[in-house]
């Protein structure tokens, strides 16, 4: 699973038919505290998140196995809007 922060969303009035109905969002890669980092993924938003949520993404096959996501060509899906991350314990 990947941390995300959603940044804009995807517009696309020709697709796969197994895509119409479905949010596309794009999300920018971050850490655990929020910090952006390099990577962008186009998510199908599973969870109604919103722009600027902080994300929990699934990716490659398992994001097909979610309700709204079977039988769709997708890579990743949001399944969590994250609310808060507790650490307890810190590596040296």
């Amino acid at each position: 699973m990947i941390f995300a922060k959603v940044i804009g969303t995807i517009v696309s009035t020709q697709k796969d038919p197994n895509l119409n109905g479905k949010k596309l969002l794009l999300c920018k890669e971050v850490d655990h505290s929020g910090k952006p980092l390099e990577t962008y993924h186009v998510a199908v938003d599973a969870v109604q998140a919103g722009e600027g949520s902080f994300v929990l993404l699934s990716y490659g096959s398992s994001a097909r196995m979610t309700d709204e996501t079977k039988n769709a060509p997708i890579d990743a899906v949001v399944i969590a809007i994250i609310d808060d991350v507790q650490i307890t314990h810190q590596f040296k």
